[in-house]
């Protein structure tokens, strides 16, 4: 059973709004609207394409797997993810 929705929620680094944030609402107003009864997170994910790439460094991925934007972002969500369920831990 689903417990909460957790969303990357992209802003610049003044907390001003980006092109993503619009998407993003668009997407959590859907949310809201198909599954009202099931909380939204919204998760700050200022760093997490920053720290997907290192860690894609790390792991010794190809360049061209580097500047992949799919791998990026998937590694990225995951890494939004991992500090999100850190953050709620003994709650």
């Amino acid at each position: 059973e689903v417990e909460r929705f957790v969303v990357g929620w992209p802003t610049n680094w003044d907390d001003s709004p980006t092109h993503g944030t619009v998407i993003a609402e668009k997407g959590i107003a859907l949310l809201a609207k198909h599954f009202p009864q099931i909380p939204i997170v919204k998760v700050d994910e200022r760093y997490t394409s920053k720290l997907a790439k290192d860690a894609m460094l790390e792991m010794g991925l190809k360049k061209k797997d580097r500047r992949d934007k799919k791998i990026v972002d998937e590694i990225a969500a995951t890494i939004l993810l991992q500090d999100y369920l850190r953050s709620i831990q003994g709650t």
